[in-house]
Protein backbone atom coordinates (compact mmCIF):
# COMPACT_ATOMS: atom_id res chain seq x y z
CA UNK A 1 0.00 0.00 0.00
CA UNK A 2 1.22 3.51 -0.79
CA UNK A 3 1.11 6.00 2.08
CA UNK A 4 0.20 9.66 1.75
CA UNK A 5 -0.13 12.36 4.43
CA UNK A 6 -3.61 13.66 5.21
CA UNK A 7 -3.99 17.42 4.78
CA UNK A 8 -6.38 17.61 7.76
CA UNK A 9 -5.06 15.61 10.72
CA UNK A 10 -1.49 14.97 9.71
CA UNK A 11 -1.99 11.23 10.12
CA UNK A 12 -0.83 8.88 7.36
CA UNK A 13 -3.69 7.60 5.22
CA UNK A 14 -3.01 4.49 3.15
CA UNK A 15 -3.88 4.61 -0.54
CA UNK A 16 -3.95 1.59 -2.83
CA UNK A 17 -0.89 1.05 -5.03
CA UNK A 18 -1.12 1.75 -8.75
CA UNK A 19 -1.40 -1.97 -9.55
CA UNK A 20 -4.23 -2.36 -7.03
CA UNK A 21 -6.49 0.22 -8.61
CA UNK A 22 -9.83 -1.19 -9.88
CA UNK A 23 -9.21 0.46 -13.28
CA UNK A 24 -6.23 0.90 -15.57
CA UNK A 25 -4.82 4.38 -16.18
CA UNK A 26 -5.71 5.83 -19.59
CA UNK A 27 -2.60 5.47 -21.75
CA UNK A 28 -2.21 7.57 -24.93
CA UNK A 29 -3.00 4.57 -27.14
CA UNK A 30 -6.04 3.59 -25.09
CA UNK A 31 -7.20 7.19 -25.19
CA UNK A 32 -6.87 7.26 -28.99
CA UNK A 33 -8.84 4.01 -29.22
CA UNK A 34 -11.71 5.50 -27.22
CA UNK A 35 -11.57 8.75 -29.15
CA UNK A 36 -11.43 6.85 -32.45
CA UNK A 37 -14.48 4.85 -31.40
CA UNK A 38 -16.35 8.05 -30.51
CA UNK A 39 -15.43 9.88 -33.73
CA UNK A 40 -15.96 6.96 -36.09
CA UNK A 41 -19.17 6.05 -34.29
CA UNK A 42 -20.49 9.60 -34.67
CA UNK A 43 -19.48 9.83 -38.33
CA UNK A 44 -20.83 6.35 -39.03
CA UNK A 45 -24.16 7.18 -37.40
CA UNK A 46 -24.44 10.43 -39.37
CA UNK A 47 -23.57 8.64 -42.62
CA UNK A 48 -26.14 5.93 -41.85
CA UNK A 49 -28.83 8.54 -41.19
CA UNK A 50 -27.94 10.27 -44.48
CA UNK A 51 -28.07 6.87 -46.22
CA UNK A 52 -24.43 7.00 -47.25
CA UNK A 53 -23.80 3.76 -45.31
CA UNK A 54 -25.88 0.71 -44.52
CA UNK A 55 -26.02 -0.45 -40.90
CA UNK A 56 -23.28 -2.98 -41.65
CA UNK A 57 -21.25 -0.29 -43.39
CA UNK A 58 -21.56 1.97 -40.34
CA UNK A 59 -20.29 -0.82 -38.06
CA UNK A 60 -17.41 -1.45 -40.47
CA UNK A 61 -16.54 2.25 -40.47
CA UNK A 62 -16.50 2.23 -36.65
CA UNK A 63 -14.13 -0.76 -36.57
CA UNK A 64 -11.86 0.74 -39.23
CA UNK A 65 -11.78 4.18 -37.62
CA UNK A 66 -11.15 2.82 -34.13
CA UNK A 67 -8.25 0.61 -35.21
CA UNK A 68 -6.58 3.25 -37.39
CA UNK A 69 -6.96 6.04 -34.81
CA UNK A 70 -5.88 3.92 -31.88
CA UNK A 71 -3.04 1.94 -33.47
CA UNK A 72 -1.86 4.30 -36.19
CA UNK A 73 -2.07 7.64 -34.42
CA UNK A 74 -3.58 11.06 -35.05
CA UNK A 75 -2.25 11.67 -38.59
CA UNK A 76 -3.50 8.27 -39.77
CA UNK A 77 -6.91 8.76 -38.18
CA UNK A 78 -7.38 12.28 -39.54
CA UNK A 79 -6.35 11.07 -43.01
CA UNK A 80 -9.04 8.40 -42.82
CA UNK A 81 -11.62 11.02 -41.86
CA UNK A 82 -10.49 13.15 -44.82
CA UNK A 83 -10.94 10.19 -47.18
CA UNK A 84 -14.39 9.34 -45.89
CA UNK A 85 -15.77 12.89 -45.64
CA UNK A 86 -14.43 13.99 -49.04
CA UNK A 87 -15.70 10.83 -50.75
CA UNK A 88 -19.11 11.18 -49.13
CA UNK A 89 -19.44 14.83 -50.19
CA UNK A 90 -18.47 13.92 -53.77
CA UNK A 91 -21.00 11.09 -53.83
CA UNK A 92 -23.79 13.57 -53.01
CA UNK A 93 -22.77 15.88 -55.87
CA UNK A 94 -25.31 15.34 -58.72
CA UNK A 95 -26.61 12.43 -56.65
CA UNK A 96 -29.70 11.82 -58.82
CA UNK A 97 -27.70 11.37 -62.00
CA UNK A 98 -25.29 9.04 -60.25
CA UNK A 99 -28.13 7.03 -58.70
CA UNK A 100 -29.53 6.27 -62.14
CA UNK A 101 -26.14 5.03 -63.36
CA UNK A 102 -25.58 3.04 -60.14
CA UNK A 103 -28.93 1.29 -60.50
CA UNK A 104 -28.12 0.36 -64.09
CA UNK A 105 -24.41 -0.48 -63.92
CA UNK A 106 -23.06 -1.01 -60.43
CA UNK A 107 -23.49 -4.22 -58.46
CA UNK A 108 -24.58 -2.17 -55.42
CA UNK A 109 -26.39 1.09 -54.85
CA UNK A 110 -25.06 4.39 -53.52
CA UNK A 111 -25.09 3.13 -49.90
CA UNK A 112 -21.77 1.52 -48.96
CA UNK A 113 -22.12 -1.76 -47.08
CA UNK A 114 -19.72 -3.69 -44.82
CA UNK A 115 -17.95 -5.43 -47.71
CA UNK A 116 -17.31 -2.12 -49.48
CA UNK A 117 -15.93 -0.52 -46.31
CA UNK A 118 -13.67 -3.53 -45.72
CA UNK A 119 -12.50 -3.53 -49.34
CA UNK A 120 -11.51 0.15 -49.21
CA UNK A 121 -10.27 0.42 -45.62
CA UNK A 122 -9.27 -3.13 -44.69
CA UNK A 123 -5.71 -2.92 -46.00
CA UNK A 124 -5.15 0.40 -44.22
CA UNK A 125 -6.40 -1.18 -40.98
CA UNK A 126 -3.95 -4.08 -41.39
CA UNK A 127 -1.07 -1.61 -41.63
CA UNK A 128 -2.33 0.10 -38.46
CA UNK A 129 -2.36 -3.25 -36.65
CA UNK A 130 1.21 -3.92 -37.79
CA UNK A 131 2.25 -0.42 -36.73
CA UNK A 132 1.10 -1.13 -33.16
CA UNK A 133 3.80 -3.79 -32.74
CA UNK A 134 6.56 -2.04 -34.74
CA UNK A 135 9.65 -1.30 -32.66
CA UNK A 136 11.96 0.55 -35.07
CA UNK A 137 11.44 3.95 -36.66
CA UNK A 138 12.44 2.56 -40.07
CA UNK A 139 9.73 -0.11 -39.89
CA UNK A 140 7.11 2.43 -38.78
CA UNK A 141 7.96 4.69 -41.74
CA UNK A 142 7.68 1.71 -44.11
CA UNK A 143 4.30 0.76 -42.67
CA UNK A 144 3.19 4.38 -42.97
CA UNK A 145 4.12 4.30 -46.65
CA UNK A 146 2.00 1.17 -47.07
CA UNK A 147 -0.87 2.83 -45.25
CA UNK A 148 -0.76 5.96 -47.39
CA UNK A 149 -0.55 3.86 -50.57
CA UNK A 150 -3.64 1.85 -49.63
CA UNK A 151 -5.70 4.86 -48.58
CA UNK A 152 -4.48 6.97 -51.52
CA UNK A 153 -5.67 4.21 -53.88
CA UNK A 154 -9.10 4.14 -52.23
CA UNK A 155 -9.29 7.94 -52.45
CA UNK A 156 -8.08 8.09 -56.05
CA UNK A 157 -10.48 5.37 -57.20
CA UNK A 158 -13.47 6.87 -55.39
CA UNK A 159 -12.81 10.40 -56.66
CA UNK A 160 -12.26 9.06 -60.20
CA UNK A 161 -15.57 7.20 -60.13
CA UNK A 162 -17.54 10.13 -58.73
CA UNK A 163 -16.12 12.56 -61.32
CA UNK A 164 -15.90 10.14 -64.23
CA UNK A 165 -19.59 9.17 -64.31
CA UNK A 166 -20.46 12.85 -64.87
CA UNK A 167 -18.05 13.30 -67.78
CA UNK A 168 -19.60 14.64 -71.01
CA UNK A 169 -17.21 12.45 -73.01
CA UNK A 170 -17.72 8.69 -73.10
CA UNK A 171 -15.22 6.65 -71.05
CA UNK A 172 -12.73 4.46 -72.86
CA UNK A 173 -11.76 0.98 -71.76
CA UNK A 174 -8.23 0.97 -70.32
CA UNK A 175 -7.19 -2.19 -72.17
CA UNK A 176 -8.47 -1.45 -75.68
CA UNK A 177 -9.38 2.24 -75.79
CA UNK A 178 -12.88 1.29 -76.95
CA UNK A 179 -15.65 3.75 -75.95
CA UNK A 180 -17.96 2.34 -73.26
CA UNK A 181 -20.98 3.53 -71.30
CA UNK A 182 -20.48 5.72 -68.19
CA UNK A 183 -20.00 3.59 -65.09
CA UNK A 184 -18.47 0.64 -66.96
CA UNK A 185 -15.75 -1.09 -64.93
CA UNK A 186 -12.35 -0.50 -66.50
CA UNK A 187 -13.45 2.68 -68.26
CA UNK A 188 -11.44 5.87 -67.77
CA UNK A 189 -12.09 9.56 -68.52
CA UNK A 190 -9.96 12.69 -68.41
CA UNK A 191 -12.01 14.31 -65.59
CA UNK A 192 -11.88 11.04 -63.66
CA UNK A 193 -8.11 10.74 -64.10
CA UNK A 194 -7.56 14.33 -62.96
CA UNK A 195 -9.80 13.77 -59.93
CA UNK A 196 -7.89 10.57 -59.18
CA UNK A 197 -4.56 12.43 -59.14
CA UNK A 198 -5.96 15.25 -57.02
CA UNK A 199 -7.47 12.84 -54.51
CA UNK A 200 -4.28 10.81 -54.12
CA UNK A 201 -2.03 13.85 -53.78
CA UNK A 202 -4.33 15.64 -51.32
CA UNK A 203 -4.51 12.51 -49.13
CA UNK A 204 -0.73 12.44 -48.83
CA UNK A 205 -0.67 16.17 -48.18
CA UNK A 206 -3.18 15.81 -45.33
CA UNK A 207 -1.10 13.03 -43.77
CA UNK A 208 2.06 15.15 -44.00
CA UNK A 209 0.36 18.27 -42.58
CA UNK A 210 -1.26 16.44 -39.67
CA UNK A 211 2.07 14.74 -38.98
CA UNK A 212 3.68 18.10 -38.25
CA UNK A 213 5.33 18.84 -41.61
CA UNK A 214 8.33 16.72 -40.65
CA UNK A 215 11.16 17.00 -43.17
CA UNK A 216 11.69 13.23 -43.10
CA UNK A 217 8.10 12.74 -44.31
CA UNK A 218 8.09 15.47 -46.98
CA UNK A 219 7.97 12.81 -49.70
CA UNK A 220 4.56 11.51 -48.53
CA UNK A 221 2.48 13.62 -50.99
CA UNK A 222 4.57 12.37 -53.93
CA UNK A 223 4.46 8.76 -52.71
CA UNK A 224 0.71 9.12 -52.24
CA UNK A 225 0.24 10.55 -55.74
CA UNK A 226 2.26 7.86 -57.53
CA UNK A 227 0.94 4.91 -55.52
CA UNK A 228 -2.64 6.17 -55.64
CA UNK A 229 -2.54 6.50 -59.42
CA UNK A 230 -0.88 3.08 -59.73
CA UNK A 231 -3.49 1.47 -57.50
CA UNK A 232 -6.33 3.19 -59.35
CA UNK A 233 -4.89 2.01 -62.68
CA UNK A 234 -4.72 -1.52 -61.25
CA UNK A 235 -8.39 -1.18 -60.27
CA UNK A 236 -9.30 -0.20 -63.85
CA UNK A 237 -7.18 -3.01 -65.30
CA UNK A 238 -8.79 -5.65 -63.09
CA UNK A 239 -12.21 -4.17 -63.82
CA UNK A 240 -11.62 -4.49 -67.57
CA UNK A 241 -10.23 -8.03 -67.44
CA UNK A 242 -11.16 -10.27 -64.49
CA UNK A 243 -14.11 -8.54 -62.78
CA UNK A 244 -17.38 -10.38 -63.31
CA UNK A 245 -19.58 -8.58 -65.85
CA UNK A 246 -23.02 -9.53 -67.10
CA UNK A 247 -25.33 -8.72 -70.01
CA UNK A 248 -29.05 -7.94 -69.73
CA UNK A 249 -30.89 -9.49 -72.71
CA UNK A 250 -33.94 -7.29 -72.06
CA UNK A 251 -32.22 -3.91 -71.89
CA UNK A 252 -29.29 -4.94 -74.10
CA UNK A 253 -26.89 -3.39 -71.58
CA UNK A 254 -23.72 -4.44 -69.76
CA UNK A 255 -23.90 -4.46 -65.98
CA UNK A 256 -22.20 -5.73 -62.81
CA UNK A 257 -25.53 -7.07 -61.53
CA UNK A 258 -26.55 -10.75 -61.78
CA UNK A 259 -30.11 -9.41 -61.59
CA UNK A 260 -30.51 -6.19 -63.56
CA UNK A 261 -32.53 -3.19 -62.39
CA UNK A 262 -35.35 -4.34 -64.73
CA UNK A 263 -35.51 -7.58 -62.67
CA UNK A 264 -34.13 -9.65 -65.56
CA UNK A 265 -31.59 -12.36 -64.79
CA UNK A 266 -28.47 -11.39 -66.67
CA UNK A 267 -26.04 -13.57 -68.62
CA UNK A 268 -22.31 -13.90 -67.82
CA UNK A 269 -20.31 -11.76 -70.23
CA UNK A 270 -16.69 -11.85 -69.02
CA UNK A 271 -14.51 -12.14 -65.94
CA UNK A 272 -14.49 -14.47 -62.95
CA UNK A 273 -17.77 -15.12 -61.15
CA UNK A 274 -16.26 -14.58 -57.67
CA UNK A 275 -14.43 -11.38 -58.60
CA UNK A 276 -16.86 -8.55 -57.89
CA UNK A 277 -16.07 -4.87 -57.38
CA UNK A 278 -15.22 -5.35 -53.70
CA UNK A 279 -12.56 -7.95 -54.56
CA UNK A 280 -11.13 -5.61 -57.21
CA UNK A 281 -10.99 -2.72 -54.73
CA UNK A 282 -9.18 -4.82 -52.13
CA UNK A 283 -6.49 -6.00 -54.56
CA UNK A 284 -6.13 -2.47 -55.92
CA UNK A 285 -5.44 -1.08 -52.42
CA UNK A 286 -2.96 -3.91 -51.89
CA UNK A 287 -1.18 -3.00 -55.13
CA UNK A 288 -1.14 0.69 -54.23
CA UNK A 289 0.34 -0.04 -50.81
CA UNK A 290 3.10 -2.22 -52.28
CA UNK A 291 3.98 0.47 -54.84
CA UNK A 292 4.22 3.00 -51.99
CA UNK A 293 6.51 0.74 -49.96
CA UNK A 294 8.82 0.17 -52.95
CA UNK A 295 8.88 3.88 -53.75
CA UNK A 296 9.62 4.71 -50.11
CA UNK A 297 12.51 2.25 -50.15
CA UNK A 298 13.94 3.75 -53.36
CA UNK A 299 13.74 7.29 -51.98
CA UNK A 300 15.33 6.16 -48.73
CA UNK A 301 18.28 4.64 -50.59
CA UNK A 302 18.74 7.77 -52.70
CA UNK A 303 18.60 9.94 -49.57
CA UNK A 304 21.24 7.80 -47.85
CA UNK A 305 23.51 7.94 -50.91
CA UNK A 306 23.09 11.70 -51.12
CA UNK A 307 24.04 12.16 -47.47
CA UNK A 308 27.08 9.94 -47.92
CA UNK A 309 28.19 11.94 -50.97
CA UNK A 310 27.80 15.24 -49.14
CA UNK A 311 29.75 13.98 -46.13
CA UNK A 312 32.61 12.89 -48.40
CA UNK A 313 32.65 16.26 -50.10
CA UNK A 314 32.93 18.00 -46.74
CA UNK A 315 35.97 15.87 -45.92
Amino acid sequence: MDVSKSTHSGRAIPFPARDALPFRPLTPRRGRLWLGLALSGGIGLLAWRRRSLTSGGALGAMATGTSIFGLGGWPWGLSLIYFFVSSTLLSHFHAREKAAIAADKFSKGSQRDLAQVAANGGMASLYALANASARSEALRETLQAGFVGALATATADTWATEAGVLSSARPRLLTTGQPVEPGTSGGITLPGSLASALGAFSLGLVLWLTGGLRKSLASLPVISLVSGLAGSACDSLLGATVQAMYFCPTCQRETERPIHSCNTRTQPLRGLSWCNNDVVNFFATLAGSLVAIVLHGILHVFSALRKRTLSRQEL
